[in-house]
């Protein structure tokens, strides 16, 4: 998931972070804490590694000193705000091989781009360009993909092409993002008021979201909880 998934998916962006999505399980995080500690990683920031956080909906950070990953830094979360459980995130993901028995699965497009929906600047236009160069990639336009750009774009002009394409299913979904009333209409500038006032919508919604977990973190560091670890 994150920026490197954004890459794969092409809508390229430079990270030198590894975002990852995982079980919350004792067994999945003995696993990966032996795939960190080959990655001489460290934990650079509260909360600790414990699977209560991580349930909380926590990001725990670490930071890789293996000589082949130098200052590769690496966050983990096993729960997103509007986002799915892990379960049905791993029914839906997506294999990409770089060789034969070597590869990575992603978030599916779907869950990734509600995954970066939130307070943050940068997430939303790469959000655009997630779902544009889907729609620029794809040569035949299934009903399940024009049911998803709809749900998704944020391109007036891509939404508007769109809505006259399949002017039904934008009626229908109108009751769902009433946006696209604005695009049936053709009205561009009403659809550019609608994507922004839709954005600051979510971002608040996401800021109280993660208020309660801010707090916590916040409780930790005045406790005096060691701020960075070896794994």
């Amino acid at each position: 998931m994150g920026g490197q998934a954004c890459v794969l998916y092409g809508a390229a962006e430079f990270s030198r972070d590894t975002d990852i999505a995982v079980l919350a399980s004792q067994k999945n995080l003995e696993l990966l804490k032996g795939a960190l500690q080959e990655l001489q990683a460290t934990r650079i920031a509260v909360p600790p590694f414990e699977i209560a956080y991580l349930q909380k909906g926590h990001a725990v950070h670490f930071r890789s000193y293996h000589p082949e990953a130098e200052r590769i830094r690496i966050d983990v979360m096993s729960v997103m705000r509007g986002v799915e459980s892990f379960e049905r995130l791993w029914e839906r993901r997506v294999r990409v091989d770089f060789s034969p028995g070597e590869g990575v699965d992603l978030l599916s497009l779907a869950d990734l781009v509600r995954s970066k929906k939130t307070q943050r600047d940068k997430d939303w236009p790469m959000i655009r360009r997630l779902v544009e160069a889907d729609y620029l990639s794809q040569k035949e336009h299934s009903a399940e993909k024009v049911r998803f750009w709809l749900l998704e774009s944020r391109t007036p002009r891509m939404l508007m092409e769109l809505a006259r394409q399949a002017q039904a299913l934008a009626g229908e979904l109108s009751s769902v993002r009433p946006l696209l009333v604005a695009a049936l209409k053709g009205d561009e500038h009403a659809l550019e008021e609608g994507l922004a006032a839709e954005q600051q919508q979510v971002r608040e919604i996401d800021r109280a979201y993660w208020e309660p977990l801010r707090q916590e973190l916040e409780e930790l560091r005045r406790a005096g909880y060691p701020p960075e670890e070896p794994v």
